[in-house]
């Protein structure tokens, strides 16, 4: 049957209205679809700018602990050094200093040494590491102020200074070596070690002189009034400022209070020789 002109017209306008009514329900729903991508891009800028501002927050926290750390190390050092310098009081110093001063003992002997690098560089007397023929000798341990024995490998030495360089595994608090080109004559000093066998002794005494010869034609040598034993080689003699300045080497028999002691910046060249040799590298 033929549609009528107002049936056509009917048709027509409600196709029109379907279409219309999809046209703007598309416009909507892609307008929807854009906004909340927006919403969504928006919210991820801020969720990554978040992170970053948690990540840098972070990093500052960690960098003021570490400075904070450093700080008070600090102020405790110049605490003790003022201690030290006013009142003749180095209980500080030996409580921070000690931590690095080990006993070395081995099959033959025993004596003194110190930790100059956290990962665990000793330096001692290479007298002590001999046997009474010259020959090295063997079993040799570090023991720490806290009783801990630890097998202690070698590295190298030097015969014309005395100096002997040692390696135990593990992390340890180093003591540094200062400048003895700073050292002058009176200053107040004390030294380390195990004489006659009395484990981490302190002495006190004043830099008694500077530049002494010693056996090996050097003038290198402190001289010192701090009272050195046997057992005392190999250890630190240190200044206020909780440096070593010398390690203690050797004394002269049938005298009191002559002690000698060979100065840290000798110390220095020798080390770094040995550690050449051995490893091609500047421990200090």
């Amino acid at each position: 049957m033929e549609l009528k002109r107002h049936h056509k017209i009917l048709i027509g306008s409600f196709s029109s209205v379907v279409i219309i009514f999809m046209v703007v329900s598309g416009i909507l729903i892609y307008s929807l679809y854009v906004k909340q991508e927006i919403n969504y891009n928006s919210l991820d800028e801020k969720i990554k700018d978040n992170q970053n501002k948690i990540s840098e927050l972070s990093e500052n926290l960690i960098l003021t602990k570490q400075n904070l750390e450093v700080s008070l190390e600090e102020n405790q050092k110049q605490l003790n050094s003022l201690k030290a310098s006013a009142s003749s009081d180095f209980s500080g110093i030996i409580e921070s200093s000690i931590k690095s001063v080990v006993t070395i003992r081995t099959n033959v002997a025993q004596g003194t040494g110190f930790i100059i690098t956290d990962d665990g560089y000793i330096v001692t007397n290479a007298h002590v590491l001999a046997d009474s023929n010259g020959y090295l000798a063997q079993n040799i341990r570090a023991i720490t102020s806290e009783a801990q024995t630890i097998s202690a490998a070698f590295i190298g030495f030097d015969d014309n200074f005395d100096v002997a360089l040692l390696k135990v595994s593990g992390n340890f608090d180093s003591i540094k070596l200062g400048n003895s080109d700073n050292v002058q004559i009176g200053e107040k000093v004390i030294a380390i070690g195990n004489p006659l066998g009395l484990q981490f002794s302190v002495s006190e005494g004043i830099i008694s002189a500077i530049n002494r010869e010693g056996s090996n034609g050097e003038k290198a040598y402190l001289q010192t009034d701090a009272a050195l034993n046997p057992g005392n080689s190999g250890g630190p003699l240190i200044n206020k400022q909780g440096e070593v300045i010398g390690i203690n080497n050797f004394k002269v028999s049938g005298g009191e209070s002559l002690g000698f002691a060979l100065e840290s910046n000798y110390i220095k060249e020798v080390v770094n020789k040995i550690s050449q040799q051995a490893m091609q590298k500047d421990l200090i």
